[in-house]
């Protein structure tokens, strides 16, 4: 960590505003990303459907963010320098003449766009089209859910003259105007990352042209639109920065912006990240995201992290979270002799199979609910094991793991067995709302309170060491799972 901290006079605050699939923060920050007592988090819930879809209504977010900064101006809240927004990556909302919504805003989760994955692949050269956009072909990125909307949704489809995340069309509601910062551009498939531009040759295949997209850009915004400046006058005449993917937020609050440092997390979905320069090449497997125009970020991500922990313990009523955790800590490694495949929500790195579902193999009589627990739970990080020996290759200089995200922090026991799993130290952050502060400390270096984001104090808590011989024992279990695997899905 450097000791030498650039930052602009102390009354310099900075507010967050992160928007995710379960809850809206407005959380204010000091230059240096310390969380101060004015933060409000509102719950959200996405909509479901029965055959896979996962949507809002985008205007009933947008006033759920307008709500909760209502609630935040009710508290004593320092003078805010500028504000930092983060959003979830790979959700896109049709626009109208008007500038309102006439689609839902559909998530990364919904999975109903698979029906135009063959068509999509015959296209499409998916290895060229990795390379280029650094992005597979799969239901979670735009290439997939724009032809899906174009088959299934005609008419709605035809009234929007333009498409857009969460983030830009909060700022077009705000500001007027807006544009999509080059991270939230590369989260999408349709960006060339080595150009940073939209890419001609994913749109000539699509039924959407390149005048439909926002321009790309992390300039700032001032001055909101009279309605809302009237509503928040302190925020009228700050900068705005354009929204952040959320995995960026994520490394950047949890100190993760060096590629000797990799982030964990498991949230609701799950993923691991190092950031870096632009690599000479992408892994099969793994995505290749913007952080900005100086550096990349190169993952894995899952569709099932806290959510298959949620629903294990909700579905078994396993109780309460102490007696949990001590079932966990007292079972042994593979001690079950369950296989799983976890894919409750389809499957993405490294495999990228969105039809894939979750296969239990093993049980028996005996088989308690514990044990499908924790075998889930191990089987989850053999998925993590695999994204990481991916990595591996492109920085080999890895010396510390930070995990982050509530779905894992929450559980010790989990942790270590990530790091039994991994075979290497786990420490968690100490940073309650990675995303959250990554926003504030991306804004600060924007508007030159902090000279590089590696300034900033890095959070960290305990740190969980491998054990030799429970890594031997889960390598055993990772190949059994690999058997399966390649019976089932591949």
């Amino acid at each position: 960590m450097h000791s030498d901290i650039f930052f602009m006079p102390e009354t310099t605050h900075i507010l967050s505003i992160d928007v995710g699939t379960s809850s809206v923060r407005a959380i204010v920050y000091d230059a240096v990303g310390r969380a101060t007592d004015a933060a409000v988090r509102t719950p959200c819930e996405m909509d479901t459907t029965q055959d896979g879809g996962v949507c809002i209504d985008a205007d009933r977010l947008t006033e759920i963010v307008s709500t909760t900064l209502d609630r935040l101006f009710e508290m004593s809240v320092p003078r805010i320098s500028a504000v930092g927004v983060c959003t979830f990556w790979h959700n896109v909302v049709g626009v109208g003449m008007d500038g309102i919504a006439v689609t839902p805003l559909i998530s990364w989760a919904d999975t109903r766009p698979g029906g135009v994955i063959p068509e999509l692949k015959s296209l499409l050269d998916e290895t060229e089209t990795h390379a280029r956009t650094g992005c597979m072909i799969h239901p979670s990125y735009l290439p997939a859910k724009l032809l899906w909307l174009s088959r299934t949704h005609p008419e709605a489809f035809c009234k929007a003259e333009r498409w857009m995340s969460f983030g830009e069309y909060l700022f077009l509601r705000y500001f007027g105007h807006t544009a999509c910062s080059l991270s939230m551009a590369s989260g999408t498939g349709l960006l060339d990352v080595g150009r940073c531009r939209w890419d001609e040759k994913t749109l000539s295949v699509l039924p959407v042209r390149e005048h439909q997209l926002s321009p790309i850009s992390d300039a700032r915004f001032v001055g909101l639109s009279d309605s809302f400046a009237a509503r928040w006058l302190v925020l009228r005449d700050i900068p705005w920065f354009p929204a952040v993917g959320d995995g960026v937020c994520s490394n950047v609050g949890s100190g993760c912006v060096n590629p000797d440092r990799l982030a964990l997390m498991v949230g609701t979905s799950g993923a691991m990240r190092v950031m870096g320069d632009t690599p000479s090449s992408i892994p099969h497997g793994l995505w290749c995201y913007r952080a900005d125009g100086r550096r990349t970020l190169l993952g894995g991500a899952l569709s099932n992290g806290g959510n298959v922990y949620a629903w294990m313990r909700e579905t078994l009523r396993l109780g309460i979270q102490t007696d949990i955790e001590r079932a966990l800590g007292a079972g042994e490694p593979d001690g079950h002799g369950l296989t799983v495949l976890p894919f409750w929500a389809g499957e993405r790195s490294p495999g990228w199979h969105a039809a894939a579902r979750a296969t239990i193999t093993g049980m028996t009589l005996h088989t308690r609910p514990e044990d499908l627990l924790r075998a889930t739970l191990e089987a989850t990080s053999y998925c993590f094991e695999s994204i990481y020996k991916r990595l591996e290759t492109v920085y080999p200089d890895i010396h510390r793991i930070v995990a982050s995200g509530g779905g894992l922090l929450e559980s010790p026991a989990w942790m270590q067995m990530m790091a039994d799993v991994i075979g290497r130290p786990v420490t968690a952050s100490s940073a309650l709302e990675a995303s959250s502060r990554g926003a504030a400390l991306l804004a600060g270096e924007a508007m030159g309170a902090l000279s590089d984001l590696a300034d900033a104090p890095i959070a960290i808590g305990a740190t969980y060491e491998p054990d030799a011989r429970r890594h031997a024992r889960y390598k055993e279990a990772m190949a059994r799972q690999q058997t399966l695997y390649d019976t089932l899905i591949v």
